[in-house]
């Protein structure tokens, strides 16, 4: 499914706007969960790795995302602060990639953010070593019990090996799908004083 090309002569000479429009529309479309990206690290010596996470803020600053600082991703990105993510939307038939330096987020903009998710989410944050070998199912169950305990009749503290990080686009791509497979790709390119240069690419 298309949802009509990209010229590179008449596009927005911003690619986040373009995002935000994309974005808003995906949503009016009912794709489920559009803030689902992919996201890509690699360690210094350039063994990659690739997840899912989701998107939970952006703007011409860059894009936002939350993790455990001592998941794989996290210290990939503490080793190797470099990314890339990629959201897709289907329908309507559209795809954004993006490249980057990463940084972690403002201590008080992560706290804000972990104190707007569920009280269910912020427990599990402190009950679960994200990524590392756990004996089994009942064994993160018997963490999670620890920790409501822990936090019974309090709020539920911001951990400090958690909190957000944020991608400042170098390199964005929007991609239209097309007829016969002959999609639409711009490129853009930020330059150093932060303008954007724009380049067609094939299919």
């Amino acid at each position: 499914m298309s949802a009509g090309g990209l010229d590179e002569r008449t596009a927005d000479p911003d690619p986040l706007v373009t995002f935000a429009r994309w974005f808003a529309e995906a949503r009016r479309a009912g794709v489920h969960e559009p803030e689902a990206m992919t996201l890509a690290t690699a360690t210094p010596d350039g063994v990659p790795s690739a997840r899912m996470v989701l998107l939970r803020g952006w703007g011409p600053e860059g894009f936002d995302f939350y993790t455990n600082y001592r998941s794989r991703k996290g210290r990939e990105l503490d080793a190797n602060p470099r990314a890339a993510l990629v959201l897709h939307w289907y329908p309507p038939g559209r795809q954004v990639r993006v490249e980057g330096a990463v940084a972690r987020l403002p201590r008080e903009a992560s706290a804000a953010y972990f104190h707007s998710r569920p009280r269910g989410h912020r427990i599990g944050a402190w009950a679960s070593e994200q990524g590392r070998p756990i004996a089994g199912r009942d064994e993160l169950q018997r963490r999670v019990a620890a920790e409501e305990e822990r936090w019974r009749g309090r709020e539920v503290e911001l951990p400090p090996f958690w909190g957000g990080y944020r991608l400042v686009p170098e390199v964005v791509e929007l991609w239209q799908a097309g007829a016969d497979r002959l999609h639409d790709r711009l490129a853009y390119l930020r330059g150093p004083g932060g303008a954007w240069s724009v380049t067609r690419l094939s299919p």
